[in-house]
């Protein structure tokens, strides 16, 4: 059996770095997936595969990822640093852009998913792929999308969706030339105390709308809703700044001040390829700083997957049981 180097903690910055065995070990169970039939990521028997795989992960990684899916920690985030990449084509510019065939970094980032729950897709997000693709697209500069390269605002994953994830994976394959994209991640468990506590509970009222954007098809509710929710002293997190909107004047004013907050405690992170950022979704926001794409294949890519920490809560909207939620 190979030995299991230990990985190197930064407490200080929630982050792990994988010795060389584990790092060993990661790609050559990432390159058995490659060879596993059909070879296909959405397919429900190499993800059966790809489950028991990730119970093989080496021991530090493994309990890495259970502890922090049991905890997400004040920082609501943790980062992997080391993880596979391999040789790769150029960057795909293309609107809608997935991973359909099991690569070796598709692979390592389903390992690492499916020690913390089951993956999930959205169905009215990129076909309900479960590895998706966050790359720039030609004449989609100032979307606020995971297909634009200007400021992208804060915000919870899918914040208006009722079964929106608990956690989202980014993997760096390949970052932009000049390094000016950083993922920004702002955990609330950082800025409630900076909130007073009339806003706390103004911002746990139904005074709120997240509306879907257009590719959901209203799948989701636009009903009003609170910004927080659950326990009192250490909240979720329901918003996105872009596409939520206060109902009322105190409402407005509640938001700012969170907004305010988040950004006093924010954290960018700027990767390397073999880097995987995983965000608790329920505790923390995330969004990403402007940068100049130049569609010459070598701008950033990122791999992104969406974790379900229980399952058997989205079923009556997973068709068969299946992994696309409508």
């Amino acid at each position: 059996m190979t030995e299991i180097s230990p990985l190197t903690t930064t407490l200080e910055k929630e982050s792990i770095y994988l010795g060389l065995d584990v790092r060993r070990e990661v790609k050559r169970l990432a390159g058995l997936l490659t060879e596993t039939a059909p070879g296909l990521l959405d397919n429900p028997h190499w993800l059966a595969a790809a489950r028991d795989a990730s119970c093989a992960l080496p021991a530090a990684l493994r309990t890495a990822l259970r502890n922090f899916s049991a905890d997400s920690g004040q920082a609501g985030a943790l980062q992997i640093h080391g993880l596979p990449v391999g040789p790769l084509p150029p960057t795909p510019t293309r609107r809608e852009s997935v991973e359909r065939r099991a690569t070796v970094p598709a692979s390592a980032l389903v390992l690492c998913a499916m020690a913390l729950g089951e993956m999930v897709g959205f169905e009215g997000e990129k076909h309900g792929a479960l590895v998706q693709n966050v790359v720039p697209v030609p004449g989609e500069e100032r979307s606020q999308s995971n297909a634009g390269s200007v400021d992208l605002e804060m915000h919870t994953e899918n914040a208006f969706h009722p079964h929106r994830p608990d956690f989202v994976a980014l993997f760096c394959l390949r970052q932009d030339v000049h390094g000016e994209a950083g993922l920004r991640i702002a955990s609330l468990r950082r800025a409630i105390g900076l909130l007073s506590a009339e806003q706390r509970e103004i911002l746990a009222e139904p005074r709120f709308r997240t509306d879907p954007p257009p590719s959901f098809n209203g799948s989701g509710t636009a009903a009003a809703h609170g910004v927080l929710s659950g326990a009192f002293e250490d909240p979720d997190a329901q918003v996105d700044f872009h596409a939520t909107t206060p109902l009322d004047a105190r409402a407005g004013r509640a938001m700012a001040a969170l907004r305010e907050a988040l950004e006093t405690i924010v954290d960018t992170v700027y990767f390397t390829p073999g880097d995987l950022a995983i965000v608790d979704n329920r505790v923390a926001l995330h969004g990403r700083t402007p940068f100049s794409p130049r569609y010459d294949g070598q701008d950033r890519w990122l791999h992104r997957v969406f974790v379900h920490t229980d399952a058997r809560r989205s079923r009556a909207r997973r068709v068969g049981g299946g992994h696309v939620v409508s």
